[in-house]
């Protein structure tokens, strides 16, 4: 295990440093190749590495690595965004141009079946913070699990929010379902009241103190017993993603945790909470 640790400690540091030297992290081979591999490096889930008792160096670049990682996701949504916002006909049938649409149709049908486990009735309106150019949580539940659900996309970024729009205006069904909303998240307060499901993007937060603050601000605003879903990362993961622990969660129950494996198809891991009663 010793020498797993070190290899990956090795592995990282090479990586960051590659990474940090970087000129742009907008869309480029060099870009697509370097997060490529720490992609790779990061994704086993069989591994006793403890992240934790990993060197201090190493610690301390996760949360620069989460944050570097979080613009080259913008940057690619962004990309792709206005890639199939161009084309002539309804963009919502060209989602497949997208590398990692096929992920989110997994990630969502977990989330999806999660859901369905943990409330008795089909939600009328669901949040979602952190939609970004790229809503596809909300474009795939919409379309393939919740037609009758209106779906208000909270997103910080007004370009992500107009490209966002434009994905789903020349759809009949969805240009009438989802609603978008260009606000920080911390801004946001009776409007939170008014949904039975709040999903909480995995890159809202891409460091541990600022994405337990939003979740206090949910604890202060959601309705009780409003569900929470939240994506957060375990073990090597949370170098991509923030990794967030049911203690975080105070004021909510936590009702379910679901950890991928490597055949999943996704990295993040998904967690369910019912906000308690004020």
């Amino acid at each position: 295990m010793a020498c797993q640790k070190t290899l990956f400690e090795k592995q990282i540091l090479d990586l960051y440093d590659q990474i940090s030297k970087l000129k742009s992290l907008k869309p480029s081979e060099n870009v697509d190749t370097l997060f490529g591999q720490l992609m790779s490096t990061c994704l086993p889930t069989e591994t006793n590495i403890d992240v934790k008792k990993m060197c201090p160096k190493v610690q301390a670049i996760r949360t620069n690595l989460v944050k570097l990682r979080s613009e080259v996701e913008g940057y690619s949504e962004q990309h792709f965004s206005t890639i199939l916002g161009s084309l002539e006909d309804n963009p919502l049938h060209h989602l497949d141009l997208y590398p990692y649409y096929t992920n989110y149709l997994k990630l969502s049908k977990v989330e999806f079946d999660l859901l369905t486990q943990h409330t008795s009735h089909v939600p009328t309106k669901i949040a979602f913070i952190g939609s970004g150019s790229m809503p596809l949580t909300s474009i795939v539940l919409a379309k393939f699990h919740l037609p009758n659900t209106t779906f208000h996309n909270i997103e910080i970024d007004p370009q992500a929010n107009s490209l966002a729009s434009c994905l789903v205006s020349r759809d009949p069904d969805l240009s009438n379902r989802m609603i978008f909303h260009t606000t920080d998240i911390l801004d946001a307060t009776e409007i939170l009241r008014d949904f039975d499901v709040v999903f909480l993007a995995s890159l809202v937060g891409v460091d541990k103190e600022a994405k337990v603050k939003v979740i206090e601000h949910l604890e202060n605003h959601m309705a009780p017993q409003s569900l929470l879903i939240l994506r957060s990362a375990r073990g090597l993961r949370s170098f991509l993603y923030v990794d967030v622990d049911p203690c975080d969660l105070k004021g909510f129950e936590v009702l379910a945790i679901y950890h991928p494996s490597m055949s999943d198809g996704f990295v993040n891991s998904v967690m369910v909470a019912r906000k308690l009663n004020d």
